[in-house]
């Protein structure tokens, strides 16, 4: 009996069928583990490169992009100067910070136009930071009001956040996204928002600027770590081979046991004849 025929049986059958699909689950596991691992990569690449860079305009960055932001531009620094809108003011409630919950604060600002008015159809929320939550839930925080008439806005640029919908009192989102916010403020919005780095008053609109304004606490930077995907995706990649290794064992094991067994079978006991007698 061959090892072939060993492996052919039912039983063996089964078993490397067993084991050809964990291959398979490891293997897409691992290669699920390493996309993510990828996506890390990317983000900690776009961080470092627009984290810390000159700001750009704003008008600049999202022209021909028909007002929507990208992935590859997520973390722009970019600045702005216009008017924000405090009347529409919208708090985004259960956002952690430091392992504390509370708001972050969204205000709408309509960017100035070229000729020195506010006629622009660009308005961007902006991310001004983050306020603790109250005594209770039905209490809302005390927030530092966003500067009145013309301001310079100097931030982060990011894609807008799934919608969780999730019905909420007037004025809360549940999460920051230009269309929830849009059907709450009645806006034309930025598919995106701009998280707050520093904003700057203006005296009278011309160039000259007043002390920055009391605002929320500022968002805490991205994280750029990697995390442990890569681990595992090599983790599953070397487990995948682990049962077929494992079957091929077991089974030749097994043949070898079953041959060594037929070959230790004792001979037959030759008959002793009379004139073997007589030749010895």
């Amino acid at each position: 009996m061959s090892l072939l025929s060993t492996l052919g049986t039912r039983r063996w059958l089964t078993a490397t069928a067993l084991a050809v699909a964990f291959a398979v689950a490891a293997g897409f596991l691992g290669a699920w583990q390493w996309s993510r691992h990828e996506d890390k990569v990317a983000a900690r690449d776009r961080v470092e490169a627009h984290y810390t860079a000159e700001p750009r305009p704003l008008a600049q960055v999202v022209t021909g992009t028909d007002g929507r932001v990208s992935a590859d531009q997520e973390w722009l620094r970019v600045e702005a100067e216009g008017r924000y809108l405090t009347e529409e003011q919208l708090l985004v409630r259960n956002r952690p910070h430091h392992g504390v919950y509370g708001y972050e604060v969204l205000v709408p600002l309509r960017l100035t136009g070229p000729d020195g008015g506010t006629g622009s159809p660009l308005t961007v929320l902006v991310d001004r930071g983050w306020v603790r939550n109250a005594a209770d839930a039905t209490t809302l925080p005390e927030v530092p009001p966003a500067p009145e008439g013309p301001v310079t806005v100097r931030g982060w640029l990011r894609p807008g956040e799934q919608d969780l919908g999730r019905q909420l009192p007037a004025g809360q989102l549940a999460s920051v996204n230009p269309a929830a916010a849009e059907a709450a403020t009645g806006l034309s919005l930025l598919d995106g928002y701009l998280v707050l780095e520093a904003e700057q008053p203006q005296q009278g609109g011309g160039a000259g600027a007043e002390a920055a304004p009391a605002r929320p606490e500022p968002l805490q930077p991205p994280r750029t770590e990697l995390g442990t995907h890569l681990a595992y995706a090599i983790q599953w990649w070397l487990t995948a081979p682990v049962g077929l290794v494992l079957v091929g064992v077991l089974a030749r094991r097994e043949h070898r046991e079953a041959t060594g067994a037929a070959s230790s079978q004792p001979r037959p006991r030759r008959r002793r004849r009379i004139w073997d007698d007589e030749d010895e």
